[in-house]
């Protein structure tokens, strides 16, 4: 992405709802390795890696016998303070990215900004309640946990769906292509400003 090379960033956190050990590489060659104790939650962030051609490593133990709303919160949080140590790193980077991702009869639209700015705005409305043992409703509350803590605008609209497992799935690959794109080297600034 640039001359220098990013190194694996460590994420570490412990509460009295989860203890997550995480390790990020957005230069990695897809090395993924996910136990969140949420399998669909796995499934979701192995697509997400997968895409954007990380390496990811993550581990967690949480209290999923109360419900999934700690475990995927302190994924997502965890997950932003490695993607925004990453790409502030960088000498050099096009800052914004995009993508139209088809998955099957869903259609995504995803647009993100490495603005500095923990932004979200999304309408994801599924039509079941759960995805496995992950609620739906868990989806939108990732990715703005993920913005805010990540300092990424990040807008993401489906288009149009019918199958919720391709709702979800799309928005976690158009997000990883948009991540590629943003993370990808520039020449010249990307921003007036002089600093994001």
């Amino acid at each position: 992405m640039s001359d220098s090379v990013i190194k694996t960033i460590v994420v570490n956190r412990q509460t009295k709802e989860t203890d997550i050990k995480l390790a990020l590489n957005i230069q990695g060659s897809q090395k993924i390795s996910i136990n969140t104790g949420i399998r669909f939650l796995d499934h979701m962030l192995e697509q997400l890696a997968s895409h954007g051609r990380w390496d990811l490593s993550i581990e967690v133990n949480g209290d999923t016998d109360v419900d999934d709303h700690h475990t995927v919160e302190d994924i997502a949080i965890c997950l932003g303070d490695a993607l925004q140590q990453s790409w502030r790193a960088l000498a050099s980077m096009q800052r914004y990215g995009q993508r139209l991702l088809p998955m099957d009869e869903a259609l995504i639209m995803c647009a993100v900004d490495l603005s500095g700015r923990g932004i979200y705005v999304g309408e994801l409305t599924f039509t079941r309640e759960n995805l496995g043992s992950i609620s739906t409703e868990m989806f939108e509350h990732f990715f703005n946990t993920l913005a805010t803590n990540a300092a990424i605008t990040l807008h993401i609209k489906p288009m149009y769906f019918r199958n919720n497992h391709h709702l979800a799935e799309g928005c976690f690959k158009a997000v990883a292509y948009a991540l590629r794109e943003a993370l990808s080297p520039a020449s010249g600034e990307n921003t007036t400003k002089g600093m994001l």
